[in-house]
């Protein structure tokens, strides 16, 4: 059965967030305290509503201090006035992210840790501690476009407020955009975990050099999520067909990473297999740069593991809420985030909706099951993707349940290759090619799908989309009452 509260729980939080979003920013100082206040207060109640009701104020006055103090760091920084002046400035930071562009344009997010106003003075750097947008142009921009995210670098350029389509990456803490006219340094990450992922991330990609480079790009999206070098057009296919979310590393990723290494986990004990796990998480959470639904995965993945390790196994939805929440209170712009709420519905669709969707179908158990988890995270994308997008692609179902069955044995298979491939590829560069042979069959079966499923583009608007909640939600009391129904009935001797 599902916990009482677990559903309310991180709704009362986003509810707290954008009451937040609302008041503005503040250092929110006596939201925090109120927080604290209602947490000692649900520790001292004697009955359970109280104690709930204590709780749900609580996640309230911390979902609403968190975003006052996010909002604070984006309007009150260190350079906020030589941004609005156009100031010429010399910035010493790392990049968040990989670089995407063009020869001659180049655009990454750079968390700059100091910086000083041209003319200032050697000695005047300023702690920032803030992202910035960098757009490279000139001499910076093929330098800076073969850098990796971490690396470290010196730039020069001007600032500027974030304007037009940029404005919406304040929802990932960019306060400003830099246009870089050169770079003056760059070295190599300072941080460990960003050395062996972009290692990590290098040998497995190199191992696909074999590939044509539409296949090629297509294993990196499933593998990684970088999509820099897939064409818009395969983009876009994937989009009409109702299969973006392969191209993004998500919950499935993590499965499989956590499959591949199941052997080697498996023979540690088990407080070193856990240390062990949540590590692996965490490197392959710095591979694929922490993607919002990544972030998703790699909590709720690490949350069940510390639950079973405790000997305290959980049920899917409080799994997800006790991940939904962490986030939110590290980062509550997350829910401005499509990735991350796409991310949460379908593992709230599944959760919720596959068994009883499962036991309302005919056939058999493998296709039953299949049809029931697609069509339950359909239904649980619906509400995020029919207000950005407008509908949903009535196509989606059919395309996921050929194409899913595939994005298993491509992900694992094309891991698995890559680094051996990656190995021999210098070595042995016949053995390389011939093991990206079956990576080459999996990714064109799955560009066959989503070309012949975006060609068919039927879409399902607002309301037959609130047609079918109403039907899943009857599908979820049914199930309830059936399976209250069989735990009525005793065992008798």
């Amino acid at each position: 059965m599902r916990p009482p509260g677990a559903g309310l729980a991180p709704a009362v939080l986003v509810v707290g967030i954008f009451v937040g979003e609302a008041l503005g920013p503040s250092s929110a100082a006596p939201m925090l305290v109120g927080s604290a206040g209602c947490v000692a207060l649900a520790a001292l109640a004697r009955g359970r509503a109280a104690r709930l009701a204590f709780t749900l104020a609580a996640l309230a006055f911390a979902g609403c201090a968190v975003e006052r103090r996010a909002l604070d760091g984006l309007a009150h920084w260190p350079l906020a006035p030589q941004a609005e002046a156009r100031a010429d400035v010399v910035v010493r930071g790392a990049l968040v992210d990989d670089p995407d562009g063009t020869r001659w344009t180049t655009r990454v997010l750079i968390r700059v840790d100091d910086a000083r106003v041209v003319g200032a003075g050697r000695r005047a750097f300023v702690a920032v501690h803030r992202t910035v947008l960098v757009h490279a142009e000139d001499a910076a921009a093929g330098r800076v476009a073969v850098l990796g995210a971490g690396d470290r670098v010196v730039l020069v350029g001007w600032l500027r407020p974030l304007d037009g389509f940029d404005e919406r990456l304040r929802w990932r803490h960019v306060v400003a955009t830099m246009t870089a006219t050169d770079l003056l340094d760059a070295s190599h990450p300072g941080s460990p975990l960003a050395l062996v992922a972009n290692a990590a991330r290098s040998f497995v990609l190199r191992g696909t050099d074999a590939l044509p480079p539409t296949e090629r790009a297509l294993v990196a999206g499933f593998l990684l999520g970088d999509t820099r070098d897939l064409p818009d057009a395969v983009v876009v296919r994937f989009r009409d067909a109702g299969l973006s979310h392969l191209l993004a590393v998500s919950g499935a990723n993590v499965a499989f990473v956590l499959a591949v290494a199941g052997p080697g986990l498996r023979r540690l004990p088990r407080s070193a297999r856990l240390a062990a796990a949540v590590g692996l998480l965490v490197v392959f959470g710095a591979m694929t740069r922490w993607e919002p639904s990544v972030l998703r995965a790699c909590a709720m993945a690490a949350v069940a593991m510390v639950a079973v390790t405790v000997g305290r196994p959980a049920h899917a939805v409080r799994l997800l809420s006790l991940a939904v929440m962490g986030l939110l209170l590290i980062d509550p712009f997350l829910v401005h985030s499509v990735g991350f709420l796409l991310s949460v519905g379908a593992s709230l669709g599944i959760a919720l909706l596959a068994v009883p969707i499962a036991t309302h179908l005919w056939g058999p158990t493998w296709l039953r099951d299949s049809l029931a988890t697609t069509a339950a995270a359909q239904v649980g994308v619906a509400p995020v993707l029919v207000p950005v997008f407008g509908s949903v692609p009535l196509v989606a179902v059919p395309a996921n349940l050929l194409a899913v069955p595939l994005a298993g044995p491509l992900t694992i298979w094309g891991l698995v290759a890559g680094t051996v491939a990656g190995a021999l590829r210098t070595r042995v560069p016949p053995a390389a090619t011939v093991l990206q042979w079956p990576t080459r069959l999996l990714a064109d079966a799955v560009l066959g799908i989503a070309d012949a499923a975006a060609r068919a583009p039927v879409a399902v608007g607002a309301g037959p989309l609130a047609v079918g909640g109403v039907v899943a939600g009857a599908m979820i009391l049914r199930h309830r009452r059936m399976l209250r129904r069989r735990a009525l009935v005793l065992p008798s001797r």
